[in-house]
């Protein structure tokens, strides 16, 4: 695993064609932190951190399962001064400064839910494993789409543990630390009980395959694959859902896989295997209902599909790539049942998005959930020829900008180089 810092320059964490929209982005950020903390920014560094899209293993990660996932070219930037304070304050581009001591690290139960729950549990998790903290100020600009599956809080915790990682420890603790610690501090100080492939995918880069059968050392496997040969454009579609009360269905998806797994005596449904469930599932059926069973039963095809889908891009054949795709979609919808809330079946714009994405992908391509489901955004390869076609039937219902055509980031959190790349 890489534990050397990563200095990235524009040309490679965006596409070509944004690239001078990215240097203004960054030249807007650098005005605004000075105007805003009245600094010259003579010490000034820069920071970035990508969202990610999770490509196969839809809710495996919390059962110690196999996920593929990489990062996007959507990102949280930083402007980043050390200071002798042991404070950090943030200033986020249309939110309010978040500021904590870093002299008080305990959980504030006050702050769940907040930026402040999340700095404060990325500091800790740093003091806790023996790693150098120190204060900062820093003002950010993200475009990573808040609801939107590519994980905007895992980017922003992600971001926090690289700039610990980069100015207090020489760039040295390793991208998996980082995201391990990000997660402690959304389980914990957050309130919110995630797996680890949100942070993984927007800490390591890349396509990354993750197998979390032993979640304190994840096998990590970069699949190294140049997308652009495959002639399909990676689409993320905001349907425009609203998260809000979602959490209870977020965390029963978990809370069914993993009483499933206890009837057999074990943790985690990683522990046991689909014949156990075949061989008792009258008896699973009747003590935990049937949604439990099914959702159980795609945890471990999904598994599977995990391994075809990275034995397909390692031998180029990306026609299986894309029907592992399509059976990943089908799972979740079928026997995940994460596609539209049980409670609010009147509204499903993922269900909405998934069918005009299937008129307009011409039985091309594929499609799927994206993300954790219920609400927010769909995922789809799209042949180059119909990227604009397929964009204009999503906004045409989702509204203008809602299609996000997206490149493959190769670097997860790094240092960023202004660099005059023309």
């Amino acid at each position: 695993m890489i534990t050397k810092p990563i200095i990235a320059k524009l040309n490679e964490l965006y596409k070509e064609e944004t690239l001078e929209a990215q240097r203004l982005r960054y030249e807007n950020a650098i005005k605004a932190y000075k105007e805003y903390f009245g600094s010259e920014g003579e010490n000034i560094r820069i920071f970035s951190a990508p969202g990610r899209t999770e490509v196969g293993g839809n809710h495996t990660d919390h059962n110690c399962g196999k996920v593929l996932a990489a990062s996007v070219d959507l990102d949280i930037v930083a402007i980043v001064e050390p200071i002798e304070e042991p404070v950090v304050a943030i200033k986020s581009e249309g939110f309010e400064e978040n500021r904590i001591e870093l002299s008080d690290l305990n959980v504030v139960e006050s702050e769940k839910n907040t930026a402040n729950a999340l700095l404060r549990g990325v500091a800790k998790g740093f003091k806790d494993k023996g790693f150098k903290t120190g204060g900062f100020k820093a003002y950010t600009v993200s475009n990573v789409l808040k609801g939107s599956g590519l994980s905007s809080s895992a980017a922003f915790e992600v971001l926090i543990g690289t700039i610990f990682s980069y100015i207090y420890n020489d760039g040295k603790i390793s991208p998996v630390k980082i995201a391990q610690i990000s997660q402690y501090a959304e389980n914990v100080y957050f309130g919110k009980p995630s797996g680890l492939m949100d942070q993984m995918a927007c800490s390591v880069g890349g396509f990354v395959g993750i197998d979390f059968k032993d979640t304190d050392s994840p096998i990590i496997e970069n699949v190294n694959v140049d997308f652009d040969s495959f002639k399909h454009a990676l689409c993320i579609v905001d349907t425009k859902g609203d998260h809000a009360d979602l959490t209870p269905e977020y965390a029963a998806i978990p809370n069914e896989m993993k009483a499933i797994a206890e009837y057999f005596s074990v943790n985690t449904l990683r522990q046991i295997c689909k014949q156990d469930i075949i061989l008792n599932i009258n008896a699973l059926r009747e003590k935990f209902g049937d949604r439990a069973v099914l959702r159980a039963i795609h945890f471990f095809e999904e598994n599977k599909r995990v391994d075809k889908l990275i034995n397909a891009l390692k031998r180029n054949d990306f026609q299986a790539f894309l029907d592992s795709i399509n059976e990943s979609g089908n799972s979740s919808y079928k026997y995940l049942q994460n596609v539209y809330s049980s409670s609010d079946v009147k509204h499903q714009g993922l269900s909405i998005g998934l069918n005009i994405a299937e008129y307009a992908l011409q039985r091309k391509g594929a499609s799927r959930v994206h993300g954790g489901g219920f609400a927010g955004t769909i995922q789809a390869f799209v042949p180059f020829e119909l990227i604009k076609e397929f964009k204009m039937e999503m906004e045409k219902v989702f509204g203008k900008d809602s299609c996000h055509v997206l490149k493959i980031r190769p670097f997860g959190g790094c240092e960023v180089q202004l660099a005059d790349e023309r």
